[in-house]
C-alpha cells in the first residue's frame, strides 16, 4: 500500500449523483450485467455498500458472509433516500487508514483490508459505467479510483490461478482504447454494450 489512502468520496457522489438521474420508467431497463435491471443494479450497489463499509470497518458476520450473486437483489421503496447516504457513509469508513490494513471480508471472501479496498473502487467504476450504459449517459469516472480499478482488474487477469479475467472472459480492446474502456474489458464487458 501507499503512504496515502484512496479516497472514494469522488466515485461515491459520481454513483449518487447517476443514481439520483433514473427515472422509474428506467428502473426496468437492461444494463451490461445480464442478469441485472437498472433495478437489481442499484440494488446492486446498495447492498455492497452496506457491506463494504461493515468490510472497512472489520465488522464482519452477516453483511460481510453475503456472496454477491447468492441472489438477485431488488430495490426498497425508500431506495432514493438511502442510496446516497449509504454511499457517503461508505466513503467516510474508508477513509479511515484502519480500513486498508490488517485482514477483513467481503462477499464470503477473507482478503487483505488493501485489497478490499480496489475491489470497492472496481465495483464502484465498473457499475457506474453499467448505469451509464443502461441509462445512455456519459462517463467520466474518478480518475484515482479508475487507475484503482485497472490496477486491480489488470493484477486479476494475469493471475494464473484464475484462468483470466476475475468476473468474466475478458473482451479484448485495442492498446490505445482508453482506460476505462480498458478496465471495462478486463472485467468482463464490451465497451461498446448498448441497450
Amino acid at each position: 500500500m501507499s503512504d496515502s489512502i484512496l479516497d472514494l468520496g469522488a466515485q461515491t457522489r459520481i454513483m449518487a449523483q447517476l443514481a439520483e438521474t433514473v427515472t422509474d420508467e428506467q428502473l426496468s431497463a437492461p444494463t451490461p450485467c445480464p442478469d441485472y435491471t437498472v433495478r437489481n443494479l442499484l440494488a446492486h450497489v446498495l447492498g455492497l455498500s452496506v457491506a463494504f463499509h461493515a468490510a472497512a470497518r472489520k465488522d464482519l458476520g452477516a453483511l460481510t458472509d453475503t456472496r454477491p450473486d447468492a441472489t438477485v437483489p431488488d430495490l426498497g421503496p425508500d431506495w432514493r433516500e438511502r442510496l446516497p447516504k449509504v454511499l457517503d457513509d461508505l466513503a467516510d469508513a474508508w477513509r479511515d487508514p484502519a480500513a486498508w490494513t490488517g485482514t477483513t471480508r467481503a462477499g464470503s471472501v477473507d482478503l487483505p483490508g488493501e485489497v478490499a479496498g480496489l475491489v470497492l473502487a472496481d465495483e464502484l467504476v465498473i457499475h457506474g459505467w453499467d448505469l451509464t450504459r443502461a441509462l445512455d449517459r456519459p462517463y467520466a469516472p474518478d480518475p484515482a479510483a479508475i487507475d484503482a480499478a485497472h490496477a486491480f482488474l489488470r493484477l486479476a487477469a494475469e493471475d494464473p490461478s484464475r484462468g483470466g479475467g476475475i468476473f468474466g472472459q475478458i473482451v479484448p480492446v485495442p492498446a490505445e482504447a482508453s482506460l476505462l474502456d480498458r478496465a471495462v474489458g478486463l472485467s468482463g464487458r464490451d465497451p461498446g454494450w448498448r441497450p
